[in-house]
């Protein structure tokens, strides 16, 4: 165990199965409020299970726990190509050991692990954002859940009759009941429709976490060969929650949201996951779909040229520029790099040293005229991770995430790095 520096004996390490699933759910709770003790088993699995892993960090002075962290081993969508994903959740502190620098100490620590084990990039949803843009995490998307009238699913709106003989063949059924046993086609069925829809952001979890899902006696599911339904009621029998409805072909959109507006004669209000581009908007015949609440989840690039690989990229853009990145908690980052997207594919380049000082002798010699094309645009861990995942370099300059380069080219970049980032998955 290493001891932090201004923490005494403070040390961080993996928790093992020899360590005290009591102080860490004391922990939880304290962090984040009671836990049902319907719940408790399901959590004690789920702890269990991480641990097994080596995917649990916790920080201990002397013998007592004073923070914890975990990992989940994910997949994540970038236009429609997958890359590893570790998503950062359970973040917790004791009440009275906040303000501290454990919490940054162990996020540090939780950090160094991920990239060691070789995940391109990482997310959380934050509780508060100050400590994880201090490690390099950015605001990158949000999961959406979005409400409705249940009658107003009731009737849909039909194809376009101008579509003539191409208007999409609503027969069916193509829908069927499916629970833990069809975990491995659930995921290839959702997999298959991020890739079809070149989603960028949202994640997949494993197919042993798929089938623990699958299995929970409340979830009510349904599978079609292009889409997934997921949903369970709340507040007794008044809503129903739509934690996932996925399709590539207008008929099964239609038969899934059919599927759920059957229950409108019992529920009042449908709440639901929607990615970005769903389609509900354009099924049903008034304004009544709103937005109820926003989660806002961020995003850290750990290995730049291991991201920029795996992440798909809109087919038609094309683009060469130079960056300069900052990183030194992933110092593999650091350094100027050329990046050249083109065929729907990216690739990022590290200069080396010559060649970057040649250029900047360049840049040094020209520094009274307005930069030019060759110009490398300079961006921190945090303004990396937003350009990944869709914000405008436009917006990066005015926040302060972005510097020098060549505006004139700050086009090409946000045709590269267009998404419309979401997640249905909270954790």
């Amino acid at each position: 165990m290493a001891p932090v520096a201004g923490r005494g004996n403070l040390a961080i390490r993996e928790l093992g199965p020899a360590d005290d699933l009591g102080a860490l759910l004391d922990l939880s709770r304290r962090a984040f409020g009671p836990i049902r003790a319907a719940d408790e088993r399901r959590w004690h699995a789920d702890a269990e299970l991480t641990i097994r892993d080596h995917r649990y960090l916790a920080a201990f002075d002397g013998r007592r726990l004073v923070a914890a962290a975990r990992y989940f081993d994910m997949v994540q969508w970038w236009h429609g190509r997958s890359l590893p994903m570790a998503g950062v959740a359970s973040v917790m502190v004791a009440p009275e050991d906040r303000g501290r620098g454990a919490g940054r100490a162990l996020m540090t620590a939780l950090l160094g692990l991920i990239a060691v084990r070789g995940y391109p990039v990482s997310v959380l949803y934050p509780a508060t954002m100050a400590i994880y843009r201090s490690l390099g995490w950015e605001m990158a998307g949000g999961q959406d859940m979005a409400v409705i009238p249940a009658r107003s699913l009731r009737s849909l709106v039909p194809a376009d009759p101008w579509l003539g003989d191409l208007a999409p063949d609503d027969a069916g059924p193509r829908l069927r009941r499916c629970g833990a046993q069809d975990a491995g086609q659930v995921l290839d069925v959702i997999s298959g429709v991020h890739q079809v829809l070149r989603d960028s952001g949202p994640n997949t979890r494993d197919e042993a976490a798929l089938q623990r899902w699958l299995g929970d006696e409340d979830l009510y599911a349904y599978l079609a060969p292009d889409g997934f339904l997921a949903y369970r009621w709340r507040n007794g029998n008044d809503e129903i929650l739509v934690e996932r409805a996925l399709a590539t072909s207008a008929g099964t959109s239609r038969e899934l949201w059919a599927v759920v507006a059957s229950h409108s004669s019992m529920a009042v209000t449908v709440r639901g996951y929607l990615g970005a581009a769903d389609p509900l908007c354009w099924l049903i015949r008034e304004p009544d779909l709103a937005l109820a609440r926003r989660h806002t989840w961020m995003l850290r690039v750990v290995d730049a040229a291991a991201a920029v690989a795996g992440r798909g990229f809109p087919p038609g853009a094309a683009v060469t520029a130079r960056l300069r990145l900052a990183d030194p908690r992933c110092p593999g980052n650091d350094g100027v790099w050329t990046l050249e997207v083109g065929g729907g594919k990216g690739l990022l380049t590290r200069e080396a040293p010559a060649v970057t000082a040649v250029a900047d002798a360049a840049a040094a010699v020209t520094a009274a005229s307005p930069p030019g094309p060759g110009a490398p645009l300079t961006l921190g861990a945090r303004g990396f991770a937003a350009l990944y995942a869709g914000t405008a370099a436009a917006t990066l300059r005015r926040a302060g995430l972005a510097a020098g380069g060549d505006p004139g080219a700050d086009a090409a970049l946000d045709g590269a790095f267009a998404a419309d980032s979401f997640m249905l998955d909270y954790f």
